[in-house]
């Protein structure tokens, strides 16, 4: 009987071309769309999955209050780390301070290779649950040793044992390894932690970080904690809360520890005054249930199709049924020409994959493969392929075996002017879908835009970043002079922040007039004479730094929002004391966007300090070759440091890549906005075909009457449009509560215009009538006398 099922299934679809075509098609696409989403949701769910206690290990944050606000990160201060490991230690089973992970450079002979890590305490390995692949987790114990993963191992040593081989360190020291470790996934926020070093030869080797040690104020470092099995995070978060509170510089600062266990880390990473907001985990519903909806539009599809063509398994219905068949024994048959269809639309649905996957992986960021050999994907695949045959054949089913077998064989069958009532309202369901995502697509194209448009403030064409290595310290006027005479150079200079990001703010500044009791915090960047120069900030106020004044080792230079949050009038010439030491501000420049290009400027003042300097500013004459210029200014950088790798950024490609998250959100959700609306298409394409074949007899007359192939477009055309416009009424409102929510995450953003609801409209419509057109001008034209013949 099944066997039978199955024939006739096969036989109807053979039958039927067209419209089998669209049903395979579309389900496939809708399939494929929600197995990919499927990966990608999997994958940020699993984020730090790999480490075997990520439910346990924590974090320690701080929220701290400056300027009026709450700001939040994870920069703690050793004394406060101390007493949280030594006061409450019965609550943690591993506890590590760490740096952050920055590059060092190894070089094994004539091998050198410039990587991220750390310095952390013995127990961080374990605390990971790093896969040894060559020693134990007790490798950091002894001083002048090393942890390397195997990938960098491979790179440095070749197919030759690494273990207890020995490497030159940041071209200061010799290290040993002492183990090796798998390669930590790209689904990680440890991915890059390629080497690990102890802790204590930080200490030794960095003067500033023996002094933190005694300095509550110094947050420069990281803290990570695994809390005992039997201790509840929450509590312990409580009990370390005010550690720092003693020690704080100001009543107003209010220094509150917490922490943040790395379950959280990827998904629940952003903060707004002190509270978080979600993070990551917004994307994964709004994916999830775009997923959905796509799979539901291909669905919506198959049972539009089936129901609009009722009619032509009336007579078969009927038969069955006169002759003994269950309604059961229907609904049966139905069910598998569903499942039948389904099957087809997963074989091409797992081919889509496979082929889009790479595409995929690049678009979103990530490095997902397809699970072929999880016993769980494919279970959940057949549960989901069962359950989509389900929802997309059962109405169907149900709906074709209720017809009286009487009425259809006698003739008096009749649908009933209800019947397309389900079809109209799945249609508007569609193009629901389809519009809001449509105007997503725009809003996040126009917020990008937005910002991408915003003025920098400085000049970043042409501009290099270049890590200062040990060599090039205390070089900078013979450097200097040897880039000025290649004739490709405009300028150079050095900083201790690069101009698309601030990576020291403090506090200590102090002035005339200022509010009793309040610690303002500044960004606060080092540099040399000639960085404004190199850059070419915009002096709106006084002048730059100058060798023409010897008294600039004690001046400032700030910008429009440090000298709002000052509150002195024309500031220039008036004093700074910045740690009781006066300092005179001699200019004022516009605005530099440092941080996020969608939040306001950071207060920031500049001061001329060579030894500081951590950072090479190189700006390049316009108009020269790049290719040429690099390999003039590599030269340089060559004859004063043999020993390091040359290795620069474009300031432009730092600065562009502060949008790559939006920008990555925006073409995905352009990707299934198109995939929406083309599988939206493929249904409306068959319902007007069927449309125009019901009413192949009235076009016939109405044509033989006299009416005009435009006068036929239009009435043909007008239901479809109609029931488009009732989804853009729908569909406005939706995207409107979301997109203005989405907006709010963002200080500098565009204002939601009704030009962008308007024109989503016209798009859908004007993709209605390119769909719809060609069945109803084919159907327009067709010969009358074809059309009546059977009258």
């Amino acid at each position: 009987m099944i066997r039978n099922y199955f024939k006739i299934a096969l036989r109807n679809l053979s039958k039927n071309k067209v419209y089998s075509f669209i049903n395979i098609i579309g389900l496939a696409v809708g399939i494929a769309v929600a197995m990919l989403i499927g990966l990608w949701v999997w994958d940020e769910l699993s984020y730090n999955k790999y480490h075997k206690n990520y439910d346990r290990v924590t974090q320690a944050w701080i929220n701290q209050t400056f300027n009026g606000q709450t700001f939040t990160g994870t920069a703690v201060s050793i004394p406060a780390v101390t007493e949280m490991a030594t006061k409450y230690g019965s609550n943690f089973k591993f506890t590590s301070l760490a740096s952050w992970n920055y590059g060092h450079l190894l070089a094994n002979g004539d091998k050198k290779i410039n990587k991220p890590g750390m310095y952390a305490e013995p127990s961080l390995p374990e605390m990971l649950s790093l896969k040894m692949i060559k020693g134990d987790y007790n490798a950091l114990k002894n001083p002048g040793s090393i942890m390397i993963s195997e990938s960098l191992a491979k790179s440095l040593f070749g197919n030759e044992e690494a273990l207890n081989k020995t490497l030159q360190l940041d071209i200061k020291k010799n290290v040993k390894v002492t183990g090796i470790y798998e390669d930590i996934p790209f689904n990680s926020n440890f991915h890059e932690l390629n080497l690990i070093l102890p802790w204590n030869d930080y200490l030794q080797a960095e003067n500033w970080v023996k002094s933190a040690q005694q300095e509550w104020g110094n947050h420069s470092f990281q803290f990570f904690a695994q809390v005992a099995d039997n201790v509840d995070i929450a509590k312990a978060s409580l009990k370390i809360r005010d550690v720092e509170m003693p020690h704080a510089f100001s009543k107003t600062d209010k220094p509150q520890y917490f922490l943040h266990p790395m379950s959280r880390w990827h998904l629940y990473s952003d903060f707004k005054n002190g509270l978080n907001i979600g993070g990551g985990i917004q994307f994964v519903w709004l994916f999830t249930i775009i997923g959905v909806f796509v799979l539901l539009l291909a669905c919506i599809n198959f049972m539009n199709l089936s129901t609009a063509r009722s009619e032509k398994r009336a007579k078969e219905v009927g038969i069955r049924k006169s002759i003994g068949s269950l309604r059961s024994q229907l609904v049966f048959q139905f069910l598998s020409e569903s499942f039948l269809v389904v099957c087809f639309a997963l074989i091409l649905a797992v081919l889509f994959v496979l082929i889009c996957l790479p595409a995929f992986n690049d678009l979103s960021g990530k490095q997902v493969e397809f699970p072929f050999f999880s016993p769980q994907f494919w279970l959940a695949l057949i549960v989901f392929s069962l359950f989509t045959g389900l929802i997309s054949g059962s109405y169907p089913a149900f709906y074709l075996s209720s017809f009286n077998p009487l009425a259809v064989l006698k003739g008096t069958f009749k649908v009933g002017k209800w019947s397309a009532v389900p079809r109209k309202v799945m249609v508007v369901m569609q193009f629901t879908v389809s519009i809001t995502l449509i105007i997503g697509t725009i809003i996040v194209f126009q917020q990008i835009q937005h910002a991408k448009s915003r003025p920098v403030g400085y000049d970043r064409q042409g501009l290099l970043q270049i890590d200062m290595s040990p060599n090039l310290f205390g070089k900078y006027y013979p450097l200097r002079d040897d880039l000025m005479k290649t004739g490709v150079v405009h300028e150079m200079s050095e900083s201790s922040s690069p101009t698309t990001s601030i990576n020291s703010n403090q506090i200590g500044f102090e002035w005339d007039g200022m509010e009793a009791g309040s610690m303002p915090l500044f960004g606060t960047i080092a540099c040399t004479h000639d960085f404004g120069k190199t850059i070419g900030w915009k002096i709106i106020d006084g002048r730059d730094f100058s060798r023409d004044y010897s008294t600039d080792t004690s001046a400032f230079v700030l910008n429009e929002a440090a000298v709002k949050l000052t509150g002195i009038k024309d500031i220039v010439g008036k004093t700074i004391r910045y740690n009781k030491k006066p300092m005179q501000v001699v200019g004022v420049i516009k605005d530099m966007v440092m941080q996020s290009p969608y939040e306001p400027a950071v207060p920031t003042i500049f001061m001329l300090n060579y030894e500081w300097a951590s950072l090479i500013n190189v700006k390049l004459l316009p108009g020269k070759p790049a290719d040429q210029a690099l390999k003039k200014v590599k030269a340089v950088f060559r004859k004063h440091d043999q020993d390091s790798p040359f290795a620069f950024k474009f300031a432009d490609d730092e600065y562009d890549a502060k949008f790559r998250a939006e920008e990555r959100i925006g073409k995905l959700a352009r990707v299934f906005a198109v995939l929406a609306i083309i599988i939206s298409c493929l249904g409306l394409f068959g319902l007007a075909a069927y449309t125009a074949e019901q009413r192949t007899k009235e076009i016939g007359i109405r044509k033989a009457l006299g009416a005009s192939v435009a006068q036929m477009w239009a009435m043909l055309s007008k239901e479809f449009i109609y029931l488009v416009l009732i989804s853009c009424v729908l569909a406005s409102p939706i995207a409107l509560y979301f997109l203005s929510d989405w907006l709010k995450r963002y200080e500098y953003h565009i204002e939601l215009s009704w030009f962008v609801f308007a024109i989503s409209a016209f798009t859908a419509i004007l993709i209605t009538l390119l769909t719809v057109s060609f069945q109803a001008i084919k159907a327009a034209l067709t010969n009358p006398v074809k059309s009546l013949r059977s009258e």
